[in-house]
């Protein structure tokens, strides 16, 4: 194939260049994915960089290339934060003045290291796009050379480096999953690995929600998306580069779309395995793998998935941790209508099974009906869930399944309350207990059935104590057997009756 003749060399010399900076990374076995998927999994690990990216390789590459000339008017990229970290390494290691474009989402741990290379930094748009626009203006008028991120063949070419290391580590993988934003490390995968193993499969993988080389590949052309998300911000690209479709076109054996709950229980996954944590494009590629596992049911194959960065805000872990239980079927999001009367809880944590309660929410509406808003641990994915809405069902609860519901996951899961005008007598109390299986159905079941319950707030935090924020309506006269019973309780607690937040939000006497 003629494009293997044009792209050796430049690969060939790309691998005796990128290590004055780059290093050669591993490929880890990863034995509990292993174990789990049925086959071998095993992660090349570019997160181990200096710059925690693959990104390193093609930037240098190209940079090192540049003549004195080019190289003593300095360099412009853009970069939603990977590149241009790679970009302001290689510019630091080469004395070049460089220039970074960023859109104004990127994440601050990205900004803040390109900031700690001593690249000048100019925030600017909100996608990569808008940064790349900017950038192209900037480098015309400031007479800079201009490094892109993935549409160059000498970027290519250093990218391409990975695979020239994976070949070198496995003799034969079956199956090499790649992420893919603007196309630059696929094709130069694609390049390498076609050229000595054409019987390996290259798979791509893209958030469905950014999808350029998937709509490319159906249209026959490329296209430019109207809209892209960019939760996966280092993946977020518009359109796929005119070099990286053509060799795309050619080489690769399939794309894969993958959605952002996916992609967080594969973050999960590799936490797990490698107790490395991957932003949400590095690991784009494994959670490619478990659904092509998934779809084709292949068992005992030597898989490999490209960990292609760890460049993570700590403050997005939660929102992954919460997804991922979503992503891979481990936790289940209901809605179930009861009856509103004391021991109704009790009753529906009782019909719910041994299962982990994750979250349990509730505030008084009307005097008839109670909506509930559970989370459960599944511990067989969908098969549990199908059989509990079955047993709810012929148990005569009202249940709706919220598990896929965007709004309820991002929004409604948070915001369950609200001021009830009808509730007399309300006290707030704050509770903590061992957290353990069946822990909140021993509480309800503690709970007297003479006073009735107002509020419920369970979360799990994934802590050794569980904790609960109870509404309860005592009339004045049995506040003294109230807090009898609470005693015998032999729990920590808390009266909040007072608290300034329950006054504002929650509170019918604000």
């Amino acid at each position: 194939m003629p494009m293997f003749d044009e792209y050796k060399p430049l690969i060939d010399e790309a691998s005796e260049r990128v290590y004055e900076v780059a290093r050669r990374t591993e490929l880890d076995f990863a034995p509990q994915l292993s174990e789990q998927l049925q086959n071998r999994i095993w992660l090349k690990r570019e997160d181990r960089q200096a710059v925690f990216s693959y990104k390193i390789r093609g930037a240098y590459n190209m940079m090192a290339s540049l003549s004195q000339e080019q190289g003593s008017s300095g360099v412009i990229a853009a970069s939603a934060g990977n590149h241009a970290q790679g970009v302001a390494l290689a510019a630091q290691k080469l004395g070049i003045a460089a220039t970074i474009v960023m859109p104004k989402t990127t994440p601050e741990i990205k900004v803040s290291s390109v900031r700690r290379l001593n690249a000048r930094v100019i925030l600017h748009g909100n996608n990569y796009d808008d940064a790349k626009e900017h950038a192209l203006e900037l480098a015309e008028q400031e007479k800079k050379v201009y490094v892109p991120p993935y549409d160059h063949p000498l970027i290519i070419s250093g990218q391409a480096t990975v695979a020239v290391e994976l070949l070198e580590q496995h003799q034969g993988p079956d199956l090499v999953f790649v992420p893919v934003g603007g196309g630059g490390l696929i094709s130069g995968m694609a390049l390498h690995i076609k050229r000595i193993k054409p019987d390996i499969k290259i798979i791509a993988v893209e958030p469905d929600e950014a999808a350029c080389l998937h709509a490319a590949m159906g249209a026959g052309e490329r296209i430019e998306l109207e809209h892209i998300g960019i939760f996966a911000d280092g993946a977020a690209v518009k359109q796929i580069g005119e070099e990286n479709y053509r060799i795309c076109r050619d080489l690769i054996d399939d794309v894969l779309l993958v959605s952002v709950d996916e992609i967080c229980a594969a973050v999960k996954d590799i936490f797990e395995d490698t107790r490395a944590i991957p932003e949400p494009a590095g690991a784009l590629a494994l959670a490619g793998l478990k659904q092509y596992v998934a779809r084709e049911k292949i068992r005992d194959c030597e898989l490999v998935a490209v960990f292609s960065g760890a460049n993570v805000n700590f403050d997005r872990l939660r929102h992954i941790a919460e997804l991922s239980a979503l992503g891979e079927h481990r936790e289940a999001l209901l809605c179930i209508t009861v009856p509103e009367h004391p021991g109704t809880f009790r009753k529906l944590c009782h019909d719910l099974g041994p299962r982990p309660i994750t979250e349990f929410n509730y505030r008084y509406a009307d005097s008839s009906k109670a909506h509930v808003f559970v989370g459960i641990r599944l511990r067989h994915g969908m098969q549990e869930k199908q059989d509990l809405l079955q047993s709810l069902a012929e148990k005569n609860y009202a249940v709706l399944d919220m598990s896929d519901d965007e709004v309820a996951k991002m929004h409604i899961r948070h915001m369950v309350g609200g001021i009830a005008e009808n509730v007399a007598d309300e006290l707030l109390y704050r509770f903590e207990f061992p957290e353990r299986a069946g822990a909140l159905l021993y509480f309800l079941t503690t709970m007297s059935d003479r006073w009735n319950i107002s509020l419920f707030h369970y979360r799990n935090h994934g802590a050794a104590y569980g904790r609960v924020l109870l509404g309860v309506q005592v009339p004045e006269s049995e506040r003294e057997e109230f807090k009898l019973f609470l005693t015998k309780l032999n729990m920590v607690y808390s009266e909040e009756s007072d608290n300034r937040a329950y006054q504002m939000y929650l509170s019918a006497k604000n």
